[in-house]
């Protein structure tokens, strides 16, 4: 069966955008069928590429885990040329995306106000660390000192340690999916419209949304939450436990799952357990339960749990390590691990796109750019530049095009 061309296919993003939460955004537009053209520094590109190691071939493992299905290119913004090269893109572009500090794309002439004018279909995203308001409005922000000022860290960890951050930049992450999905809101709108709009997000405001049930347990009952562990503040039990030989993850969200729980554990009395009857009991309770499950559990392989859990019809899980994980067979299933041929690495497995359309998942179309490597492609396709206006635009230092 021929591969779908996507439901963004001929819509054109450019992407000034660098490190996580932006390019984690076009990355999933670019998967979706998008031409994303990732507009770079020359010599020095986004600051992703220099984060290692690992490297292999050269090319930085965080780089490439964040740009498959983008095209790039080297375009020196200092310059007056290069400015009206990126300007002249921007017009003729469904979306621009960008996450410098506020401020720096009116110093270009990139503005949302100076391209509308020109271009009033565009949809254009602008991602900062706190907003353009406030008190820090206009400051950078990083993803580890976010979710330390959000309260992401104060919750993360366990109760007698120190607060810990989460293993991967989850609220650039959180920033990124946003963004993609308003953006292709936006482009909904505007075929009813046919006008384009500004989308403002914030790491912090993200991060804000991401509290969630600690939000709510806050404003609505004047609770803070605590570092927990793994423990669920408000689900008993529902949290890690450990067997013979590791820990597994057992949850009963509900009264009937803990009833099959207890009669898996062979301690079918615990159910009728006035202590237990109900969430609420066991939430009152835990400092009893937990610790009379955990020698229970500790009496059996993980491996043995998880099958008779599993039988019970008690969600369970093994705690995997990352390569587990990515070896997993229900992984290799889904098909969230691809292998591609990269010019400079040779056949590599990657992280693939994971969202399918009409039962199958894009493919990895293009390999995580090399900096500038279709700098010709791009201005020939979106400018009409033929060869010899390239050429000379590189050979004046505008522009770069990787060999």
């Amino acid at each position: 069966m021929a591969q779908s061309p996507g439901p963004l296919a001929g819509v054109r993003v450019l992407d000034f955008s660098r490190v996580v939460a932006g390019p984690f955004c076009t990355m999933l537009l670019g998967d979706y069928g998008a031409d994303v053209v990732k507009v770079e520094r020359p010599g020095a590109g986004d600051d992703t590429r220099a984060w290692g190691p690992p490297f292999r071939g050269g090319e930085s493992a965080y780089f490439l885990a964040l740009n498959r299905n983008k095209r790039s290119i080297a375009i020196d913004l200092g310059a007056d040329e290069g400015r009206a090269l990126a300007i002249a893109l921007a017009q003729r572009a469904d979306v621009l995306l960008e996450n410098f500090r506020p401020g720096a794309m009116a110093r270009l002439g990139l503005d949302y106000a100076a391209l509308a004018a020109h271009n009033p279909r565009l949809v254009y995203a602008s991602l900062s660390g706190f907003g353009t308001r406030g008190p820090l409005g206009g400051q950078a922000g990083y993803d580890v000192m976010v979710s330390g000022m959000g309260g992401l860290m104060s919750i993360t960890g366990y109760p007698d340690g120190p607060p810990a951050k989460v293993g991967v930049p989850i609220v650039d992450m959180a920033t990124g999916l946003s963004a993609h999905g308003a953006i292709c809101a936006a482009l909904l709108a505007r075929e009813r419209t046919g006008r384009g709009q500004y989308v403002e997000l914030s790491l912090l405001a993200t991060q804000i949304a991401l509290l969630l049930n600690a939000a709510s347990d806050y404003l609505l009952a004047g609770k803070v939450m605590q570092r927990g562990g793994t423990a669920h503040p408000s689900i008993v039990p529902y949290q890690a436990f450990l067997a013979r030989d590791g820990y597994m993850l057992v949850g009963a969200a509900n009264d009937g799952l803990f009833r099959r729980l207890c009669a898996a554990l062979g301690h079918p009395e615990w159910a009728d357990d006035p202590r237990y009857a109900t969430n609420g009991d066991r939430v009152r309770h835990r400092g009893d339960l937990i610790p009379a499950m955990e020698a229970v559990l500790r009496e059996r392989e993980v491996a043995d749990w998880l099958a008779a859990l599993a039988a019970a019809g008690v969600p369970c899980a093994p705690i995997n390590p990352v390569d587990r994980a990515l070896e997993d067979p229900q992984v290799a299933a889904l098909g969230v691990v691809q292998e591609v041929d990269h010019p400079t690495i040779g056949p590599t497995r990657l992280l693939a796109p994971y969202v399918q359309f009409d039962g199958a998942a894009p493919p990895i179309r293009e390999v995580p750019p090399r900096l500038g490597a279709d700098t010709a492609a791009v201005l020939h396709d979106w400018l009409g530049l033929d060869a010899a206006a390239v050429e000379r635009l590189r050979a004046t230092g505008v522009v770069a095009q990787t060999e």
